[in-house]
């Protein structure tokens, strides 16, 4: 379509002024003949002279003016090109397709391109993909992107054509433009990312590090060595930060407050906290390595944050049983090391006072509800019977929380509930959202995490909230427990409860079932007292025998039916190793009553074949993959399920997946080995 150029806006108006001129004097002329004829044939005569005047100027001028506002914009664009070329932001025009169409001298430096280059923008900037450019009329975005060794920030305009005429001052233009231009700006932002980068190396971060087992190091050497021991512990520690500019300060004997710059953390992490294996080789004839626990804050708005981070680092190490380093920012949480087992502690000092506090907080109640995780095993059964017995004694009205009960703890839960078959002991998470109230105490047992409880809402009605278990912590963790007893080291649930029986008061009295239920809890964590199994799992085990534990009883409730034991084998049987270290295989749930139990008992007996270090089964239940992981003292399987999104102890941990099939889960599962092994993180 042809397009016609004519004047616009003021320039149109200063055109037309001369000829409303003539109109006003010629309404005027009118006026006057009203009052004077021969006045207003005097105004007629020259009104018809000015207006032939103007006529004439105007059709005579119009060509000229038009030329000399042409010249102008002509030389009025030369201006803007002129500028344009030499602006020192770096500018591009691009097509919407993203093809270069117009770039400036500064541009072409950047670029190392020659002027007319006319390719797709990609080939310049690979970053600036078509799914990146502006889509909206005026949208602005940004792309930042790396180029020979400079930090660039693109920022790109989208235009519409139809805009770039309608803004004109000078010309209007009939009929539309379709189709827009993208401006594009880049910005060398080298030298202040820089800055930016140096300042953060040099923000200071906060460390809490403690010696977890020095008191049990100093214990097995010679007093007049122990000083010497200490004190090569600490040269060990200034030595080693000092290598890396940072601060160690003693506080206490196995305490020490750490600063350094978080350049020197990273150096930390590239390394993987190497000081965790290096202090180990500490040894004077101490019978017993010295392990450490570390908590660094990192990236928090002030000290004072990042020595809450620390705090909170330090704690979710000693949580997961120590012998590792444990990094908080804003975005997450980071694990380190973690290798060793768990070092048992022999003082029961902090049972007794665990449980005079339990009894403090359920005698100040009047209702007490005890919770497990979610698909309860006989271990939180086990341990949720050793707290009803605890709260019955204490006079206090007691119920233990089932949402679904499953094959493998119904036997348990039906023998113990037919104790008092009057009265209502097991209730399921709607029942227990509508007795919760004020008054009530809920006791969480084997589990922390929020979200594998029975029934996570419950946990925002209860008020009061008791914590007893025995897994690592992990980032996800139950707020604001007004009683947390969280130890690693414990073989079961059900050891940790008959610990706290035992200071409760003379007045507990165990029944033979109740006792049942707690020792098989400890016989199925402990895989028939194998694994974890220490000094006061056997004292546990012992104090429930005197209970009325009854072990003939508990060993035919384990009994399992063919189609079980069938299973189990076959997982066995169709295990392939992996790396030369690895065990994994698959259990088929079909026709078993408890799949996910089946699948660890398979990973259990898989650790009886020589040479492996770590077994995984995978069982496919309920739309979900949950895998059982296991190993004996040379893998830590907890940080590989943490990988998957799971968690547990060192050699005894689980995840489950979501959304996933099971072929897809086991390349999951081998790339998650794959990258840990490369990385020497297991």
């Amino acid at each position: 379509m042809k397009q016609k150029l004519r004047l616009t806006g003021r320039l149109q108006l200063f055109m037309q002024a001369t000829l409303l001129l003539g109109v006003l004097l010629a309404a005027l002329d009118v006026w006057i003949y009203t009052i004077n004829v021969k006045a207003g044939l005097v105004l007629s005569g020259f009104v018809v002279f000015y207006l032939i005047l103007m006529l004439f100027y105007v059709n005579f001028s119009k060509s000229v003016l038009m030329n000399e506002l042409i010249s102008f914009a002509t030389q009025y664009g030369q201006i803007q090109k002129k500028l344009l070329w030499d602006f020192e932001v770096a500018t591009a025009l691009l097509d919407e397709n993203g093809k270069v169409i117009w770039t400036n001298r500064q541009f072409e430096t950047v670029a190392g391109k020659p002027k007319g280059f006319s390719k797709d923008i990609r080939t310049l900037f690979p970053a600036l993909t078509a799914d990146r450019f502006p889509q909206k009329k005026d949208e602005m975005t940004e792309v930042g992107f790396s180029l020979d060794e400079r930090e660039y920030t693109a920022k790109m305009r989208r235009i519409p054509l139809s805009q770039m005429v309608e803004n004109s001052d000078i010309f209007e233009a009939d009929g539309k433009y379709e189709g827009c231009l993208i401006a594009l700006y880049l910005f060398d932002e080298t030298a202040l990312k820089l800055a930016l980068r140096e300042n953060d190396n040099q923000s200071l971060c906060v460390g809490l590090l403690y010696i977890d087992n020095y008191e049990e190091a100093l214990e097995s050497i010679e007093e007049v060595r122990r000083s010497l021991l200490t004190a090569l512990i600490e040269r060990k520690l200034n030595k080693y930060f000092a290598s890396y500019d940072g601060i160690v300060r003693k506080m206490e004997k196995d305490k020490f407050f750490l600063i350094l710059r978080k350049q020197s953390l990273r150096q930390l992490q590239e390394n993987r906290f190497d000081l965790l294996e290096d202090v180990k080789t500490v040894n004077i004839g101490n019978d017993m390595a010295v392990t450490l626990s570390i908590g660094i804050g990192s990236d928090g708005l002030s000290y004072g944050q990042n020595y809450e981070f620390a705090r909170t680092s330090i704690d979710l190490a000693l949580g997961r049983g120590g012998d590792q380093a444990v990094i908080k920012t804003p975005e997450g949480v980071n694990y380190y090391g973690g290798k060793s087992l768990t070092v048992e502690k022999n003082t029961r000092v902090k049972a007794r006072v665990k449980a005079l506090a339990l009894k403090e907080i359920i005698t100040t109640k009047d209702k007490v509800m005890v919770m497990g995780h979610q698909d309860a095993d006989v271990d939180s059964f086990g341990a949720a019977v050793g707290i009803y017995r605890i709260a019955k004694a204490l006079g206090r009205s007691v119920y233990i929380v089932i949402d679904q009960i499953n094959a493998t703890t119904k036997p348990w839960v039906e023998a113990f509930d037919g104790l008092d078959p009057e009265e209502v002991t097991v209730i399921d998470n709607e029942q227990a959202m509508a007795m919760a109230d004020a008054n009530t105490v809920l006791v969480v047992v084997d589990v922390n995490k929020p979200s594998r409880t029975q029934c996570p809402e419950l946990l925002k009605t209860c008020r009061f909230v008791v914590v007893l278990d025995h897994h690592r912590q992990g980032e996800e963790v139950i707020e604001n427990a007004t009683l947390s007893y969280v130890e690693p080291y414990a073989s079961s649930a059900c050891e940790m409860v008959a610990e706290v029986l035992q200071y409760i008061g003379d007045g507990v009295k165990v029944r033979g079932v109740e006792a049942d239920c707690m020792y098989a809890g400890i016989v199925v964590d402990t895989n028939n007292f194998i694994n974890k199994a220490g000094v006061r799992t056997f004292e546990a085990a012992a104090f429930l025998r005197r209970s009325g534990a009854d072990v003939t009883r508990v060993r035919k409730m384990f009994r399992e039916n063919a189609d079980d034991y069938r299973a189990r084998a076959d997982a066995v049987g169709q295990a392939r190793i992996y790396l030369n270290e690895f065990a994994i295989s698959t259990c088929n749930a079909d026709r078993t009553s408890a799949p996910t139990v089946i699948g660890a008992q398979a990973a259990n007996e898989l650790l009886n074949i020589t040479g492996i270090k770590a077994s995984f089964v995978l069982t496919e239940y309920k739309d979900k993959i949950y895998i059982s992981a296991r190993s004996i003292d040379e893998v830590n399987v907890q940080i590989i399920m943490e990988r998957l999104g799971g968690g547990g102890h060192m050699n005894v941990a689980g995840a489950q997946l979501d959304n996933i099939t099971l072929e897809d889960a086991i390349r999951r599962l081998k790339e998650t080995l794959d990258q840990m092994t490369e990385a020497k993180e297991i």
